[in-house]
């Protein structure tokens, strides 16, 4: 327990009514606690653990992040620097950011831990750590049931546990596999012998990536399409540092990757049999001998601590809770989620499974929240409205944005016209636009940036493929890169559609970025110049 948490504990006795409880002080717990402490709420984190963020203390196993540090930019300014910063919470204190505790791009997992322990104890969050919660429950209030038996009480849940339970495939003998958080992660233990890694996420090529040298054979399989993280864009997909296993199965240096099903594990004396069905192969089926077989197939989120009262509905092969546009269970009221377990609403497209993509998930969350239950508006600013004015401050924004750029397609500003004013509202997630009243303006301009229909088809390196031009504007969408894209709408329906051209280095403040906006807003909007 950190410093003056038994302080703060105490004027958070469980027989009180919190307005808000939050479960898990992992990244996503503790940047949710930021808000609600900041915002003067009664509030509580419960965390299973001794400190936060404990899952990393385990995870990865090979303890080298795959989240950016990028310490030098060549920027001063703090919200850019965070596009390259994807491991810091968001705050106010510029000590409490991940790049001034360790210069190295990839960072080591401990210094997550470190990092995560002094916002904490810096903020004086409030967090009752080794309090593992065994049952949910929904009377009046939600009644959170701990394993020593004792209850919290609180008129808003939010869940923010990640995912902790191992999706393991329904095939038979699959329990006879050694699972990724069991492994050893000591080379020497698999000298000279054949494994068989299965999946193919960054679980599965990290731990076959430790295997290269020692191992005899490695094989890293599974049913799905290997898809690389530079290609489509989504950071979940398997990243370079971990696939060096690439390159020995394309120069035949005895590794390779298998697509295709695992029918059956069985187990002798000998070792392990696989039998395994081939996709490319016409779905030929053969057995395979290995010594080890080991399962890296992900994690799924745990809903075995709700009873009927308040069990929240699940999605995705009931992997994660399904959630509304506003990060609320679609079936218990009251009930919301927060970090890796929200990326059901952009899964496996945007960033919201990682730091860098919930932070602001989280942030907007804390706005839903003061909205709905204490009646404050979405902040905003008042922009003059006239042509030039609105122009100046969408420009102003994409070129400094760090939500809209990690949160591609997924967050937007909005920009709300009519006759006598406009108000300017940042970092709204695009499904909630659509649900919420702003939808319902006579004039929305719903402001991403986001990549081109079908970018994660395109080879980005191949040069005979047409890209748009850097000099002219690209109404046609058909941009593969990272480019803005200004959207109207009326009453919500869409009218039209602006697309500002791709830049090598995203900067769009140039004349041919800036006046076919002008144009744009003029044309939608016959206002003063």
């Amino acid at each position: 327990m950190l410093p003056d948490a038994e302080v703060i504990l105490s004027e958070n006795a469980p027989e009180n009514v919190l307005d808000y409880l939050v479960i898990g002080a992992g990244p996503a717990g503790l940047q949710l606690g930021y808000f609600l402490d900041r915002a003067g709420h009664d509030y509580l984190l419960l965390e299973a653990g001794s400190a936060p963020g404990t899952f990393f203390e385990t995870f990865p196993r090979h303890r080298t992040l795959i989240s950016v540090n990028k310490v030098h930019t060549g920027w001063d300014d703090p919200e850019l620097n965070l596009r390259m910063d994807w491991n810091s919470l968001l705050s106010d204190d510029p000590d409490l950011l991940f790049t001034r505790y360790t210069d190295k791009f990839l960072p080591d997992a401990p210094v997550l831990v470190r990092y995560l322990a002094d916002f904490t104890a810096k903020h004086a969050l409030k967090v009752r750590y080794n309090t593992r919660v065994e049952r949910i429950s929904r009377e009046d209030v939600f009644v959170v049931t701990d394993s020593d038996g004792g209850q919290y009480r609180a008129r808003q849940l939010v869940v923010a546990t990640g995912v902790t339970k191992p999706n393991t495939p329904d095939v038979p003998g699959i329990e006879l596999a050694t699972d990724y958080a069991d492994v050893s992660v000591d080379p020497a233990d698999f000298t000279n012998q054949r494994v068989l890694v299965v999946g193919k996420g960054n679980s599965a090529f990290e731990t076959a990536d430790n295997l290269i040298a020692s191992a005899a054979v490695v094989h890293v399989g599974g049913p799905s399409s290997l898809r690389l993280a530079w290609k489509t864009h989504f950071v979940g997909h398997l990243r370079a540092p971990n696939n060096n296993i690439l390159d020995t199965y394309q120069l035949k240096l005895q590794h390779a990757i298998l697509d295709g099903a695992i029918k059956k594990i069985e187990r002798d004396e000998q070792g392990y049999v696989v039998t395994y069905s081939f996709s490319r192969a016409n779905e030929v089926i053969k057995k395979l001998r290995y010594d080890h077989v080991i399962l890296c197939t992900g994690f799924r989120f745990d809903a075995s601590i709700f009873d009927e009262s308040c069990r929240p509905e699940l999605t995705i092969n009931d992997r994660f809770p399904a959630q509304t546009s506003s990060w609320e269970s679609v079936n218990v009221p009251g009930l919301y989620f927060a970090g890796t377990i929200t990326q059901v609403r952009d899964f496996k497209k945007c960033t919201s499974a990682f730091i860098h993509g919930f932070r602001y998930g989280v942030k907007a969350l804390h706005k839903m929240l003061e909205e709905r239950y204490h009646g404050k508006t979405w902040p905003h600013t008042e922009v003059a409205p006239d042509v030039r004015a609105l122009t100046d401050s969408v420009i102003t924004r994409i070129n400094r944005t760090s939500a809209l750029y990690q949160q591609f397609g997924f967050l937007a500003d909005l920009l709300v016209v009519d006759e006598e004013s406009a108000r300017y509202y940042e970092e709204v997630p695009v499904g909630y636009f659509a649900d919420s009243d702003f939808s319902q303006a006579e004039n929305a301009f719903v402001i991403t940036l986001d990549y081109g229909p079908d970018h994660d088809k395109v080879d980005p390196f191949d040069i005979t493929v047409r890209r748009a031009s850097q000099d002219v504007a690209n109404d046609t969408g058909e941009g593969h890169y990272l480019h803005p894209i200004v959207r109207h709408y009326q009453r919500g329906e869409l009218v039209a559609s602006h697309h500002i051209t791709e830049n090598l280095e995203n900067e769009w403040d140039r004349e041919n970025h800036v006046e076919p906006l002008a144009q744009f807003l003029q044309k939608q909007l016959p206002l003063g110049v």
